[in-house]
């Protein structure tokens, strides 16, 4: 095979890789039951003026599986971090005690957890998008190369490649979403 094909797959496995740990970042965000300090990775605070995540402002701690304790390493930020979990609108009550955060994981009710698994299904049907618009991407540079006198065979061959990286990256997806459906349906 050409080296300017397999540089192309390289380029597209990379973007792929890079498109599946985007995935699971984003499936790890969708709650599944049990608490987990990723539960508030996206959640932002007003720290000075700065929009900063909950973990760079104060520790976070998961004393047992239905529960979520945020301490924020100044005082002065409880009250900030608790508008910030209230207003993510994740279905946390958080109780400021003045020296922490407490919050309570409530059990998942049947009608929740069909919604979550929607929300894993378009989580991962982005994931698929992804990955076929880098499969596009890899097969229009394969075709480009045409005009660097790579012949027309290598670059079936090329394409064919690009294939069936696309395909495994496909299914690493429908693993991950599957893996995360059995987790929230799961009581």
């Amino acid at each position: 095979m050409n080296d300017l094909i397999k540089l192309q797959l390289e380029d597209a496995g990379d973007s792929m890789q890079k498109a599946i740990a985007h995935t699971e970042s984003e499936l790890t965000k969708i709650r599944a039951g049990k608490a987990m300090p990723s539960m508030l990775d996206g959640i932002l605070v007003d720290y000075y003026g700065t929009p900063t995540p909950i973990a760079q402002v104060g520790n976070i701690n998961t004393p047992d599986a239905r529960s979520l304790i945020v301490q924020p390493w100044e005082k002065n930020l409880l009250g900030v971090i608790e508008k910030a979990i209230i207003d993510s609108n994740i279905g946390l009550n958080p109780q400021n005690d003045g020296t922490i955060i407490r919050m309570a994981i409530p059990p998942l009710t049947e009608e929740r957890r069909k919604e979550l698994v929607k929300r894993v299904k378009e989580e991962a049907e982005k994931g698929k998008v992804a990955i076929r618009n880098i499969r596009k991407d890899a097969n229009d540079g394969i075709k480009k190369l045409k005009n660097e006198g790579v012949s027309e065979d290598e670059i079936k061959i090329g394409e064919a490649e690009v294939q069936k990286l696309t395909d495994s990256f496909i299914v690493k997806v429908d693993k991950l979403a599957e893996a995360k459906e059995k987790d929230i349906m799961t009581v």
